[in-house]
């Protein structure tokens, strides 16, 4: 027996002595795992244009540090219910919930409870990475067992509160009040404390913002744990239950025009860098971006105007975006009228695109073929393809038509009629290559008929084709990342592809222009020489009515896209106008901003420049006399006001009975001399005006021979 009690005692020594030497050994690797420094939470990554100017402090406004006795103990209550129930008794490491969470895994065959203490979630956030590892949950282990020894319960309650991400770019539950309540946080109450509880978990999912119903079920289940834990009575959690939280979201920051910019550089950052949203706030990064503030400032603030946006109610919404022709730099970015951080951005967001889609699906794509040319002529004609039966908008069709005048005018028929003689499937191809894959295989594809459609960002960047001599890059919002030591981690390259031959998209420019200047985009003012074109999706539902208004164009220097609309169009929403109200739109934004006023297009190296159309008159009066030439010869004279346009030309015929014959013809000039003239001929004669470029003659005037002899 004494042997056995001497044995049990040497073990129980050996264990308390082996768990004296752990714990020391823990605490003496708190002091090289913890970094004192990584406890200051404000320090943020900054903005800069190319230039160098910071532009802004990345979330720094959404932060605002505060005294853990500003906290209603109440609120705080709500945190320790559902995140950590025994706070304050453990010592970093809750063996207990530990092993009930073990337990459960084990009995639900995989990871369905966490065992994390509000101070591990803290050493993770704020010390380590998201490895899943062993090591690092034993790192977690080491620093959370520190913490608790180096700070008091209230100190780490405070820091992981002012540190927990609450989702639309809130971090700290100061910001989070802010945001969701417009109040400072000594001013939550009871539900509104629960309901801010609820979100770190799933921020997407448990945001009142997105997603209210399962925000207020969460809620409701932090209210009974507060009573489970006493701190609260089940009647106060019953009748808390029973009220609706009210919100009030403060969208207005310090620089809330940056919002969508903002956002997209976050998005960004983890796509193509793998720098989450975090490591951009605390990581003290310096992040160049092409942004141009004051025409970023000036479309924000134009899409405030309601008289902008032709809805229903004030309540259509719009999106824009405008990239650098040569780099794909995003210069300026709108993802909605209220945008709010990590909110809807509608530059994302396919819509149908409609008569923006024929340059890049049908007209492009056929000249590069080799199959048209701008003067060449196309069938505009109601016709039917099978099932489909596309209509002109103003149900007048020319019969034939030059690609030119399809363009300026929007001929739905021509379009149709262009892309099912270039074929369906090399369509595809290009739309492929500027950055637009698409499923569909009818010719309602010439008209934007999509079944998903297309981003603001893909069509503007598939534009940008033409103003690059026919190739296509990426767009981009991160141009260069330095970490703070000042080594670049992210440096963009351009990728660039050959779509179309130089050719081809200066003649599409060109084309487009004239779109600006005499076609379906005259509406509104620019001081500069401008490309693009206008769409509409129409609201069959109610006559007149519109679902998608839109505008793509470009100077010399940038490309952009503006598209309106509802979120949801339905009988009470609805646009009520067209594209002339996004046309107008993107002239304003770059007029106000001062951008590229007075600059035009420059015909690119080894490229023939497009001549504009030419149009032909109507010849209203054609003359004939008789002159005598020095040598005694009669000549007969024909005389008409020619056009301004010298390259009209005019074609002579003269008419005998059935028999007509082309005399010659002349350019430039309203009179055409026949010499030899027979008096006594009973011909008549014919001028008509011919265009060169699409070899169409006009209607031409008769006349007939003046009588010298005075007979009838």
């Amino acid at each position: 027996m004494k042997k056995k009690l001497l044995l049990s005692g040497i073990v129980l020594f050996f264990t308390v002595l082996f768990a004296f030497l752990g714990y020391l050994f823990i605490i003496f690797m708190g002091d090289y795992v913890i970094d004192e420094e990584k406890l200051v939470m404000d320090t943020a990554s900054t903005l800069v244009d190319t230039e160098g100017n910071e532009i802004t402090k990345l979330f720094i406004e959404n932060r605002e540090l505060i005294d853990i006795n500003d906290v209603p103990e109440y609120v705080q209550q709500a945190f320790i219910s559902v995140e950590d129930q025994r706070f304050y008794e453990h010592h970093g490491i809750d063996i207990q919930a530990l092993g009930r969470a073990i337990y459960k895994d084990i009995l639900a065959g995989g990871k369905v409870e966490g065992g994390s203490t509000i101070t591990q979630q803290l050493a993770k956030n704020l010390f380590l990475t998201n490895e899943k590892s062993f090591l690092r949950k034993t790192k977690e282990a080491i620093i959370a067992i520190n913490l608790e020894n180096r700070y008091s319960k209230s100190k780490l309650l405070e820091m992981y509160l002012n540190q927990v991400y609450f989702g639309h770019g809130a971090y700290g539950i100061q910001a989070a009040a802010k945001l969701y309540f417009n109040k400072d946080v000594s001013q939550l109450t009871l539900e509104e404390g629960a309901l801010l509880a609820g979100i770190p978990k799933a921020p997407s999912t448990y945001s009142p913002i997105e997603n209210k119903d399962k925000s207020r079920e969460r809620r409701n289940v932090i209210l009974s744990l507060m009573a489970d834990q006493k701190y609260i009575s089940y009647d106060e959690a019953v009748r808390t239950q029973g009220k609706t939280v009210k919100l009030q979201v403060h969208q207005k920051q310090e620089s809330p025009w940056l919002s969508t910019y903002i956002d997209m550089v976050f998005d960004e950052a983890e796509e193509k860098y793998a720098l989450s949203n975090e490591e951009l706030l605390r990581g003290g990064y310096t992040i160049t971006v092409p942004i141009q503030q004051n025409i970023q400032k000036a479309a924000y603030e134009l899409f405030q105007k309601n008289e902008y946006f032709p809805g229903t109610d004030d309540k259509a919404q719009g999106a824009f975006i405008l990239l650098d022709n040569r780099t794909g730099g995003v210069i300026a970015a709108i993802g909605g009228r209220d945008y709010v951080p990590k909110g809807l951005n509608r530059l994302h967001v396919k819509r149908q695109p409609g008569s923006t889609f024929k340059p890049i699906a049908v007209y492009a794509p056929s000249i590069e073929a080799k199959l048209f040319q701008p003067y060449s002529l196309l069938k505009d004609e109601k016709q039917s393809y099978g099932d489909y039966s596309p209509e002109n908008n103003d149900k007048q069709y020319a019969g034939d038509i030059s690609m030119f005048d399809a363009i300026i005018h929007s001929k739905n028929a021509a379009a149709v009629w262009t892309l099912s003689e270039l074929g369906i499937e090399k369509s595809k191809e290009y739309l492929q290559k500027v950055g637009i894959p698409i499923k569909d295989d009818g010719l309602a594809i010439a008209l934007g008929g999509l079944s998903d459609g297309v981003t603001p960002i893909q069509i503007a960047n598939a534009y940008r084709t033409f103003t690059t001599n026919g190739k296509y890059s990426e767009h981009h919002v991160i141009q260069k990342i330095k970490s703070q030591d000042g080594e670049v981690i992210a440096d963009h390259t351009d990728k660039e592809e050959k779509v179309y031959s130089p050719q081809t998209a200066w003649d599409m420019t060109r084309m487009l222009q004239h779109v600006v200047s005499e076609g379906t985009a005259k509406s509104g003012e620019f001081n500069g020489e401008l490309a693009g074109k206008t769409g509409t999706t129409s609201y069959t539902v109610v006559e007149g009515a519109a679902k998608d208004a839109w505008f793509v164009g470009f100077t010399e220097n940038v490309v952009g896209a503006v598209w309106m609309g509802y979120d949801k169009t339905d009988e009470q929403h609805y646009l009520t106008k067209g594209s002339s109200y996004p046309t107008k739109l993107f002239k304003d934004i770059l007029t106000t901003a001062k951008w590229d006023q007075e600059v035009a297009f420059k015909v690119p190296k080894g490229v023939e420049d497009l001549e504009s159309p030419i149009r032909l008159e109507e010849i209203k009066q054609v003359q004939a006399k008789y002159t005598f030439t020095p040598l005694g010869l009669l000549t007969l004279t024909l005389e008409w006001d020619a056009a301004k346009d010298e390259r009209v030309e005019y074609r002579i015929y003269e008419q005998n009975g059935n028999k007509q014959e082309l005399l010659g013809t002349v350019k430039g000039k309203g009179y055409y001399e026949i010499p030899f003239a027979n008096v006594f001929s009973t011909a008549t004669y014919k001028v008509a005006p011919y265009n060169v470029q699409t070899k169409v003659e006009g209607d031409g005037k008769e006349i007939n021979t003046p009588n010298l002899l005075g007979k009838k």
